[in-house]
């Protein structure tokens, strides 16, 4: 049930109270069961109580405190907009959320600042006030919920449950069956954010018209001038990502179109041979086919003409058609067929950038102490290696190991000049189990995190019709979890397992390799609920099934449209 509250009940000085009592999980328990009413109406095709309830979740009390949550939570949160105001202390939190109303909502020109790329050009950056940030955020958890249902299969970016990884691995599967086509369509929008027409998008997209139109044209500020925006989305913004994928939606089903391939009830009708596949993860794409010409000529301009419309066109520069034995990168990862076999390994361009991050790194930290050097260096280690573990990356992640010991040994032997090459070795590289020569501390309590360590595993692509909001997938989404957790993070399972001193919550009974077991979230995600440890927890199959069933006997009254 919704929180009745009034926002003049609480005086000024007890405002930061009001703030610090707020039930967080009866805020995303009432505003996941609005989501996933959303979700059933549009599978119903009931427009108009789409509508309804999405005016209902934009205006309730809870959705507003947990728009203000998100946008004072996030990396951005201490970064003001052209106001210079943030709602750092609790006290402005709870004002915030009164402040964030459809009526009277005027939305302020972005602050323009520029960001260093990595061809060592500036990109322009629009940065919303923490006002503009809110709304958007509060009317992201309306938006959502429809977009999710209405999205192409095939479509991974900015989308909630959805990685790289499943984008890499939806063209492994394309690519590697046989008869698959094998000549690739790698194509990039030119700059697809900055150039999306306004006009397209106030006429097509399904949100709140006039909201939509104030970020549209709100300008931006740049050295105390303000400046029209005439296309694009809103820069710097929360929702932008969503409205990005709501215009690109589409482009799956219209590409098949075009190749003959029609949508049955329960699968795909093909009027021809010519087999086309379409994976995107926001805007970059690849397609691919039998023959070059048939991209060419017949897919090309029809991606062409889809783009034209939206007011976008392809960058000639990063478009390219290519055959599979020639290989094409696609979000840092190679997919080249070699004699016939699809492999997919890390791009040697993203393994170059990882090098040169390395080598700025330990050129920054070149007078630092050892341990210190370590700290900085592992978390990049650690995150380029957690990307490229699904893919063939063992040789290029032995090399990797072999190149950074190398600028480490250099590291090494320029703070001590005068030292011999043994006494180098004694200092900073030790015996750890069976390997010899470990960059690491003295007492082995710190070291480096070696990327060959790490074993080479699958990634369990998404379904592509799973939907985090849609109450009927919650089963699909926790027996997902469960294999993700025993493939990768078996130290996890083991944690929960030990938080539960080995038992099944449900049947207090020993979770044992016999018995098998599930990992249950005790909140769901259409409910708010996330992947956390402290949402989990691990019950026998049978247990799982039992829970599910228990409260599938009643339907919950949120499902009551």
């Amino acid at each position: 049930m919704q929180m009745n509250c009034s926002y003049e009940q609480c005086a000024p000085i007890n405002e930061a109270q009001c703030w610090s009592n707020i039930d967080w999980k009866a805020a995303k328990r009432y505003v996941g069961s609005l989501q996933a009413r959303i979700v059933k109406a549009v599978k119903q095709g009931r427009k108009g109580k789409v509508k309804s309830l999405q005016w209902l979740l934009t205006h309730s009390f809870y959705a507003k405190a947990l728009a203000v949550k998100q946008v004072t939570e996030n990396k951005g949160r201490k970064t003001s907009g052209i106001d210079g105001e943030t709602w750092q202390s609790a006290t402005k939190k709870w004002r915030a959320i009164s402040s964030l109303k459809r009526s009277g909502y005027k939305a302020s020109p972005l602050r323009r600042v520029f960001i260093p790329k990595s061809n060592g050009q500036r990109r322009p950056l629009g940065i919303p006030t923490m006002l503009d940030r809110g709304m958007q955020a509060l009317y992201l958890l309306a938006v959502e919920p429809e977009v999710e249902t209405n999205s192409d299969g095939n479509s991974f970016g900015f989308r909630k449950q959805r990685s790289c990884a499943d984008a890499i691995e939806q063209c492994f599967k394309v690519l590697c069956r046989k008869g698959a086509g094998e000549w690739v369509l790698d194509a990039d929008i030119k700059g697809c954010f900055d150039n999306i027409s306004h006009e397209w998008m106030l006429k097509h997209l399904s949100i709140d018209k006039p909201i939509l139109s104030q970020w549209l044209n709100a300008g931006f500020m740049e050295s105390g001038k303000v400046y029209p925006t005439l296309a694009g989305t809103p820069q710097g913004g929360i929702i932008s990502p969503t409205l990005m994928n709501m215009v690109l939606n589409q482009l799956q089903g219209t590409i098949e179109e075009a190749s003959g391939v029609k949508r049955g009830k329960h699968r795909e009708i093909r009027s021809n041979v010519k087999r086309v596949s379409v994976i995107r993860y926001a805007d970059d794409f690849v397609v691919t086919a039998h023959s070059q010409a048939f991209l060419v000529d017949t897919i090309l301009p029809c991606i062409n003409e889809f783009m034209s419309q939206r007011g976008l066109a392809l960058s000639p520069e990063k478009t390219h058609v290519r055959h599979i034995s020639e290989g094409f990168d696609f979000l840092g990862q190679n997919l080249r067929k070699y004699n016939g076999k699809l492999l997919v390994k890390p791009s040697s361009k993203s393994a170059l950038h990882l090098m040169n991050k390395l080598r700025l790194t330990i050129t920054k930290y070149r007078s630092s102490r050892q341990d210190r050097l370590i700290f900085q260096l592992n978390p990049i280690l650690r995150g380029w290696c957690n990307y490229h573990r699904h893919s063939v990356a063992k040789e290029v992640f032995c090399k990797i190991d072999s190149d950074i010991w190398l600028l480490l040994w250099k590291w090494a032997c320029r703070r001590h000049p005068r030292k011999g090459k043994h006494w180098i070795r004694a200092r900073y590289f030790h015996s750890v189990g069976a390997r010899n020569w470990t960059f690491c501390t003295g007492d082995k309590q710190i070291a480096l995190f070696r990327l060959a360590a790490i074993p080479i595993v699958r990634h369990p692509k998404i379904n592509s019709d799973a939907n985090p909001y849609d109450p009927t997938h919650e089963t699909y989404f926790e027996s997902r979890l469960d294999v993700l957790i025993n493939s990768r993070n078996k130290e996890r399972l083991h944690r929960l397992l030990s938080r539960q001193n080995g038992e099944c919550l449900y049947c207090k009974r020993k979770i044992t390799a016999k018995t098998g077991w599930n990992i249950h979230r005790l909140v769901p995600l259409y409910l708010g609920g996330d992947n956390k440890t402290s949402n989990t927890v691990v019950v026998h199959p049978s247990c799982h099934n039992s829970i599910h069933k228990s409260k599938n006997t009643a339907a919950p009254s949120y499902m009551a449209l």
